[in-house]
């Protein structure tokens, strides 16, 4: 009877490993937009995929990124609660989130070689990132999951267990927040070089 559970377990967990392990990477990009820390989203992410694990069993659903994805969120929101005060004063880490909207592949073949054209698109990268770290956190998830995680609707509407319209109306005052945020960050006088 011990082999059978142990053989169980064990196919369990590479079959949890097959279904999670292609949303790792979703999973701490939202954990870290919403905790603000690349620390504390790998300790949410950990903490999440053993919740995850510890229910997979019991997961029947179609959509297996937005039930993880869920998890995360709903873990980040209890982590916050326990270590600090819903949307502190926390400062925005520019080094955790800096250039971590595209990827280095995407970066290069949509900016080209030349020097000037990298510099002007990593500090557009650096602009959209604060203003994207300013907005309000139910803004900033919603965001995050759509333009940065490209999730559907209905997908985001299963994560944070809203209706599809209340998830469109948050997008759009979420977009115009941001687009509001970026110009005004574009409109302030740069100091430094």
């Amino acid at each position: 009877m011990g082999l059978e559970i142990l053989v169980a377990e064990q196919k369990k967990s590479r079959c949890f490993e097959e279904f999670a392990l292609p949303h790792l990477d979703a999973a701490y990009n939202l954990a870290r937009w919403i905790t603000r820390n690349g620390q504390d989203a790998e300790d949410v992410v950990q903490e999440a995929y053993l919740r995850a694990f510890k229910f997979f069993k019991g997961f029947h659903g179609e959509n297996g990124r937005a039930w993880l994805l869920a998890i995360v969120r709903n873990t980040s929101y209890t982590w916050l609660k326990e270590n600090r005060k819903l949307e502190s004063n926390t400062p925005f880490e520019e080094e955790t989130h800096s250039g971590d909207a595209m990827s280095a592949t995407t970066t290069q073949q949509s900016i080209g070689h030349d020097p000037e054209s990298v510099l002007a698109h990593h500090d557009d990268l650096r602009l959209l990132t604060q203003a994207l770290g300013t907005l309000p956190l139910e803004f900033r998830e919603i965001v995050v999951l759509r333009d940065l995680e490209d999730m559907s609707y209905k997908e985001i509407a299963e994560v944070l267990a809203i209706p599809i319209g209340t998830v469109m109306s948050r997008i759009a005052r979420g977009r115009r927040l941001l687009s509001e945020r970026l110009m005004q960050n574009t409109q302030e006088p740069h100091h430094g070089l």
